[in-house]
């Protein structure tokens, strides 16, 4: 049987834990109620995902975010930093590094295409790099300890900053898999970047090098929506936002996200949402 574990055996106030094991014990198969980023900093060994067996060593870096079944087997000196968090309490869908492909590349692509890429698709830090990390980890480590007031906002800046670093380095990796990965990653920024201008697949498809129905399936498999399902998507959640925090009409908003007629505008918030805009609004207030 697989063990859980649940986000309130891990997370007291605050949704960001670091957990350094050097080395790794033993640990029976798990899964998990809040995401897992996770730096090899020493060692080699197999983790071992979904029952498939991938070899990490020192400076393998990767994101376990699906509540996927893992553990890790023959370790040889196997060091890990396992750093816990849950992206929707820190809202991380609003912070400004979802316009980096190394963003998506490494934090929501690389998991899905895990398994077809051999693993090969990881984020791989060579000495240097590793070396920068480890002293972000440890500044955002002594944050957490301490708990000094205003630490909630400083652990949080520290813990950007160090996602922000490794979204830059994996947009730097030169393997195919990974240059893959970015192609796809960089129509999603795009999307995030232009959620209120005027898009359309082929121009997504052009961006990513690929056909359009290359791309289409592509960005399905990646994110189980479509890319246009994912621009309103997108712009309904861009909706919500201006309409809790601003007073402009329900035609102002939908214009402002992108849609050129409010009627489907509110249509579209509606499947989406189970509420009109100036319902959603009323409750917001």
């Amino acid at each position: 049987m697989v063990q859980v574990l649940h986000k309130n055996e891990y997370f007291d106030d605050f949704p960001i834990v670091v957990a350094k094991r050097e080395p790794q014990p033993p640990f029976p198969c798990h899964r998990h109620q809040f995401s897992e980023l996770v730096i090899v900093t020493g060692g080699s060994g197999l983790h071992i995902i979904r029952g498939n067996p991938f070899p990490i060593s020192a400076g393998d870096v990767f994101v376990i975010s699906d509540n996927a079944p893992h553990e890790y087997s023959e370790m040889n000196g196997l060091a890990l930093v396992n750093i816990l968090y849950d992206p929707k309490e820190l809202g991380i869908i609003n912070w400004d590094l979802r316009d980096l492909p190394g963003y998506h590349a490494l934090f929501n692509l690389e998991p899905r295409y895990r398994k077809q890429h051999n693993f090969e698709s990881r984020l791989r830090l060579n000495r240097n790099d590793l070396a920068v990390l480890q002293r972000l980890l440890d500044r955002l480590d002594v944050e957490l300890n301490r708990r000094k007031p205003g630490f909630r906002l400083l652990a949080t800046a520290r813990f950007m900053e160090m996602i922000t670093f490794l979204s830059r380095a994996y947009s730097t990796s030169q393997i195919s898999e990974s240059r893959e990965l970015l192609l796809i990653g960089k129509a999603i920024a795009y999307i995030e970047e232009h959620y209120d201008q005027d898009i359309d697949l082929d121009s997504l498809a052009n961006i990513a090098h690929m056909s359009r129905r290359s791309f289409s399936r592509a960005f399905r498999k990646a994110m189980n929506m479509s890319a246009m399902e994912h621009l309103i998507r997108l712009r309904i959640a861009k909706a919500g936002n201006l309409l809790r925090r601003t007073d402009i009409s329900v035609t102002e908003v939908a214009f402002a996200v992108g849609f050129g007629d409010s009627n489907y505008f509110t249509r579209q918030f509606r499947n989406i949402t189970g509420q009109s805009p100036r319902e959603y609004r009323k409750k917001a207030l």
